[in-house]
């Protein structure tokens, strides 16, 4: 067997976790439970997991808009992220980052940007650390289709390969930016072939494929930890939901989102191959659904116990940081 079991049960596990949790922001949201805009990644879960795995607490990674699967998959707190998303002063940022900006320095998740684009950059800056420091440590972005057309991802890329950066690039192409259609807002025939003219090695996956994401990203961090420069991988997927909670999506087609839900669901792909190979059984990974649902309850009712900020003590703290 290629992989070890605990390898397997951990990848599906935190897979599982990420879709559950996702599924249940949503109904929270549509609750009255959560303030402000929150955006979800269910469908996208394999890449995460893949990039995230082998990657320790030094390691970085930047995010994305829909980034609590980033979260999830880089060690974050569950309970305290969901904390973070109902506005709780116990939250992972004390109630003041939300959905799109839930960050943990600790376990090297320097969190969302409200830029688009505005991640790569700041990655650059922790894989310019790492290779001064001579740590060791890997630096990774996570992007979209649409961050991919920003100038600021293009002045980080060709900075990675000119400095010879431990950066890897991930580019989850959903094929939507928002709502704009990749098909229609690229103008070079794919973002591989445009990340390989910046003169590092690029590739495109099934990003539906947990082992094929795995592998890919495996070669591109070891490549990074040798101090062999940056990669781009561009993952190719899918997302059940809109770009935010309440998207009414006008601009997919009908049934888009049921087939995909039906058919390019990266945790079913997961569970048909495992099962096939003989690599896990049905009931182990089943026994891990009902953990992973039991989690996410304990996490919504602390959540919802937990108390929220209070305006005189905590406006005005963390505004002002000292060296």
């Amino acid at each position: 067997m290629p992989y070890s079991t605990e390898f397997l049960l951990s990848a599906y596990r935190t897979m599982k976790t990420i879709r559950e949790f996702e599924e249940r922001c949503v109904k929270e949201f549509e609750g009255g439970n959560v303030p402000g805009f929150t955006h979800v990644s269910n469908g996208q879960e394999a890449i995460a997991v893949a990039a995230c795995i082998d990657l320790s607490d030094k390691d970085i990674i930047g995010s994305t808009h829909c980034g609590h699967g980033h979260c999830i998959a880089k060690g974050c707190d569950v309970g305290g992220m969901m904390k973070e998303i109902m506005g709780r002063s116990t939250g992972l940022c004390k109630g003041k980052g939300g959905s799109m900006h839930i960050a943990d320095i600790d376990k090297g998740m320097l969190g969302a940007n409200a830029i688009v684009g505005g991640g790569p950059p700041l990655v650059n800056g922790a894989a310019l650390a790492a290779k001064t420091l001579g740590t060791k440590n890997v630096a990774l972005s996570f992007n979209g289709d649409g961050s991919a057309n920003q100038g600021t991802v293009f002045e980080a890329m060709n900075m990675a390969v000119v400095l010879k950066l431990p950066h890897v690039f991930v580019y989850e192409n959903n094929g939507y930016a928002e709502g704009t259609a990749a098909n229609y807002a690229v103008g070079s025939n794919s973002l591989t072939e445009r990340n390989a003219g910046f003169g590092m090695p690029a590739e495109c996956i099934d990003g539906l494929d947990f082992f094929a994401t795995y592998e890919a990203l495996k070669i591109a961090t070891e490549r990074a930890r040798n101090g062999d420069g940056p990669t781009a991988i561009e993952a190719m997927c899918v997302r059940f939901d809109g770009h935010f909670i309440g998207d009414p999506q006008l601009y997919r087609p009908k049934d888009e989102v049921k087939n995909a839900r039906k058919n390019q669901d990266c945790i079913k792909i997961f569970r048909e191959r495992v099962i096939a190979e003989g690599w896990l059984k049905a009931a182990a990974m089943n026994a891990i659904d009902k953990e992973v649902m039991v989690e996410i309850e304990t996490a919504v009712v602390n959540a919802l116990a937990a108390p929220h900020p209070d305006p005189a003590t905590d406006l005005m703290s963390d505004v002002y940081c000292s060296y």
